[in-house]
């Protein structure tokens, strides 16, 4: 376990955060998640829900009113340069983990191997909603299933706008983090998609 770090005389808690751990024996292809205690440092690689991978650059205090300081991360996203803030106290609710390990990697490209379709809701703003709210959820398990799915119906058909914002998100999402987890460049990882999907 992760010792929590003296900052100007206060220890600075622990966040609570999910991991990705294989499921049970004849369950394979599925993910579950399991609730673990870690601090984040300067230079660590963090993974939003909302944004993907990011590099945590500084722990900073910031007042939000109420003249009490709150300990947040800043965090910088690789895919788009885009600078957030979590609060340590926060960063569980909000769903902030660490990257994936390279055996939980190999499970979301099992994931996209696989023959299902994960929604198939009619009419299709349904399904929009569905896919929407398995992006939502963070799990790099569900975003597979989006990619996949999206992937898919391209080759059967030109994407509508809605269609291919789930796709483009559901790439970016996924693309740096399998990269990390597996230690390819990204252009590797999205090549290796490719390579699924064409098969």
């Amino acid at each position: 376990m992760v010792k929590p770090k003296s900052r100007g005389g206060r220890v600075a808690a622990p966040a609570l955060v999910e991991r990705l751990v294989p499921a049970a024996v004849g369950q394979e292809g599925n993910l579950s998640v399991e609730t673990i205690r870690i601090n984040f440092k300067a230079g660590d690689m963090a993974v939003h829900p909302a944004h993907g991978v990011g590099e945590v650059q500084q722990i900073e205090d910031r007042d939000f009113g109420g003249g009490r300081k709150t300990s947040c991360y800043v965090i910088k996203i690789r895919d788009s340069g885009l600078k957030v803030m979590v609060p340590m106290e926060a960063a569980s609710r909000v769903g902030l983990r660490p990257v994936m390990k390279k055996k939980e990697a190999m499970k979301i490209l099992d994931i996209l191997r696989a023959p299902e379709v994960a929604v198939d809701l009619q009419p299709w703003n349904r399904r929009f909603r569905a896919y929407t709210e398995m992006l939502k959820s963070g799990l790099p398990s569900e975003i597979a299933k989006v990619l996949r799915d999206m992937y898919r119906l391209k080759f059967d058909k030109d994407l509508s706008f809605g269609e291919r914002r789930l796709l483009d998100q559901a790439r970016s999402l996924l693309v740096q983090e399998l990269a990390l987890a597996k230690k390819v460049p990204p252009s590797a990882m999205e090549g290796e998609i490719q390579q699924i999907f064409s098969a």
